[in-house]
This record gives C-alpha cells, sequence and structure tokens, in this order.
C-alpha cells in the first residue's frame, strides 16, 4: 500500500526544531509532487501586554508570523506554498486546517519536552496527532 500524499501541511513557529521539519517537509513534497503549506498558529495568551489593545498585539504578531513564514517559504523557493496564520489554539488551529485546506498529511517538530515541563505546556504534537484527519509525522529536534 502506498500513500498519497498530494498536499502536505507544515505546522511551524520560531523555533528550531520547526526550520528542521520544514526541511524534511519540503524535501517530502518534492519528492512526491505535493503542494505544499505553511501554518504558524498564534496561541492568543500570548498576546497580553498591560496597556496595549489586544488587537495591536495580535495585529503584531501576525506580522512577525508572516516573516517567519516568508523565511521558511524561501527555504524552497522552486516551489508553490500557500501559508495560513491563525489567531487560536496550536493543536485546534493545525488540525482545522488540515481539515479544511484538505491535507494528506501534517508534518510538524516536536521539542520532546519531558516530566514537568511537559505537563504545563503540554504537547502540540501529542494533541495534534490525537485528533489530525489524515497522519502526522512528527520530526524530533536535531540532537547536538
Amino acid at each position: 500500500m502506498t500513500a498519497n500524499f498530494k498536499h502536505i501541511l507544515i505546522a511551524v513557529d520560531g523555533e528550531p526544531v520547526s526550520a528542521h521539519a520544514a526541511e524534511i517537509g519540503l524535501g517530502l513534497a518534492r519528492s512526491l509532487g505535493a503542494e505544499v503549506a505553511f501554518l504558524h498558529a498564534i496561541e492568543p495568551g500570548l498576546t497580553y501586554s498591560p496597556g496595549v489593545a489586544p488587537k495591536d498585539l495580535v495585529g503584531e504578531a501576525e506580522q512577525d508570523a508572516r516573516k517567519v513564514l516568508a523565511g521558511f517559504r524561501s527555504l524552497s523557493p522552486d516551489l508553490s506554498i500557500l501559508e495560513f496564520v491563525q489567531v487560536g489554539k496550536p493543536p485546534h488551529e493545525i488540525v482545522n486546517a488540515a481539515k479544511t485546506w484538505p491535507a494528506d498529511l501534517i508534518v510538524m517538530g516536536s521539542h520532546g519536552r519531558h516530566g514537568i515541563s511537559r505537563a504545563l505546556l503540554g504537547s502540540v504534537a501529542e494533541a495534534v496527532m490525537r485528533y489530525a484527519p489524515c497522519p502526522v509525522l512528527v520530526i524530533p529536534a536535531k540532537r547536538e
């Protein structure tokens, strides 16, 4: 049985593990002739600052997200790449984009947190795997 991945959604943030996942996802897309979309989800709780209007903070976060996506897009100028910037809980936004676009595969990095940091921060990759409408390829952080 062969997989038929024609639409690959690559979920990214500003962390190095995202760059590693994007490289792998783009290479896979190139080899399969698949379409690619990058998604960056903005966590609403992280866009709060006393004295600044929430919509202004979200606007700044969206501009920053577009810069992040432009950097990832530059990794593969030979591919036509869609970009999605969503405001919401990252697992929900990734799964929703995969359903809406629709993606045949989600590629994302994992920070590999354990113990208390994972309990406090949760695992975006785990939540996406649990609810995704398609296979999820989780790329671990590079070992130094």
